[in-house]
């Protein structure tokens, strides 16, 4: 092993090689010397200074939703890391890919009721999705690497990262400096569906007199805003959103209901949800506020669901049609089912349904 990178160097230089531009973050104590190695190293990553280590998850997050890639944050240990969680608890709930570094007291104290000691590793298991605390240097590299990939496959969250004080002084091989392209944005390795999900989805959705298209914020995430934009201009289908899923269409596209639900709904998007005898949730998991607390759709209307998490289809409503993939390349598989029916006659008459609200 060669002694030309410290812990705090092999971290600067791992986020470097994931493809990471930008850290949101506030120093501490704990985080000197990675403020050190940032300060010594010549590197492509800008520094965003912030007030609040609240701020720092939260400006991560934005930049996640906005870039499609990693957003990272970092604070001190103790009160910062728990400022850090919040924002944190936002990204896995939401499904974007946020990384929080927090640094930590040395290895060697703990147990020795050393200033800002909060078991940190305990505090963030239950609210992201992948989580350490690295105890030693060496391990630093192939952690990075763990938790983008946890973070950019299958259901995006966020993942947390502990870097105690002492480990950051510590040597590392540089030779373990390596990183996948693949993880830098996300999803990473979006999965088709299932041969023939497409196509009975779509026969569901034809056989129905009033659908309705209900997305969150998966249509986003997966990029698939052209594939049901021309899905909803084809067919006529009013869509619908809930807060996250706003975006998926644009608030003025003629088949666009707006937001339905408890949070943000009116009782005229309430009356459309109701009068729809086949509901389509893409990228939604149909939780309390989407439906008002299950209300609507009403017990008993057929539903069809897309989601690139099987475990969110069937959660809260007997599905008719579950289809498990990437929204994006599940919308162009029913698209083209529909283009080899040549399937465009616009037979639903959302936009004026909409138009007459």
């Amino acid at each position: 092993m060669t002694n030309e990178l410290n812990g705090a160097e092999a971290m600067v230089r791992m986020l470097e090689a994931q493809g990471v531009r930008h850290i949101f973050g506030l120093c501490g104590d704990t985080t000197l010397p990675f403020y050190d190695a940032m300060l010594k190293l010549d590197h492509k990553i800008n520094h965003v200074l912030t007030r609040d280590e609240r701020s720092a998850t939260y400006m991560a997050d934005g930049y996640s939703r906005v870039t499609g890639r990693v957003g990272v944050a970092e604070g001190p240990s103790g009160g910062g890391a728990t400022y850090i969680l919040p924002g944190l608890i936002e990204a896995t709930e939401s499904s974007y890919a946020v990384l929080g570094i927090t640094t930590d007291i040395s290895v060697g104290s703990y147990g020795k009721y050393p200033l800002t000691e909060v078991d940190q590793e305990a505090l963030m298991r239950p609210l992201t999705k992948w989580n350490t605390v690295i105890k030693q240097a060496a391990h630093i590299p192939r952690m990075v690497r763990a938790a983008f990939r946890a973070m950019t496959t299958g259901r995006a969250g966020s993942a947390h990262l502990g870097l105690p004080y002492d480990i950051q002084y510590d040597p590392v091989d540089p030779a373990d400096i390596w990183a996948d392209p693949k993880h830098q944005s996300y999803p990473a390795y979006p999965q088709a569906p299932e041969p023939g999900a497409a196509e009975a989805a779509v026969d569901a959705i034809l056989s129905a007199k009033n659908p309705l298209i209900v997305c969150g914020g998966g249509v986003v995430i997966a990029g698939a805003m052209a594939e049901l934009d021309r899905l909803a201009r084809r067919l006529d289908i009013p869509v619908a959103t809930s807060i996250s899923g706003q975006g998926s269409l644009a608030e003025t596209h003629p088949n666009c209901l707006g937001v339905v639900g408890s949070n943000g709904g009116t009782d005229q998007t309430w009356e459309m949800m109701e009068a729809a005898d086949l509901v389509v949730f893409m990228g939604a998991r149909a939780g309390s506020t989407t439906t008002a607390r299950w209300e609507a759709p009403k017990p008993g209307t057929r539903v069809v669901h897309f989601d690139n998490d099987p475990m969110v289809i069937g959660a809260n409503y007997q599905t008719e049609v579950g289809v498990v993939g990437d929204l994006r390349l599940a919308l162009e598989q029913v698209n083209a089912v529909l283009d080899a029916r040549d399937q465009d006659d616009g037979q639903f008459g959302g936009a004026a349904a909409i138009a007459d609200i």
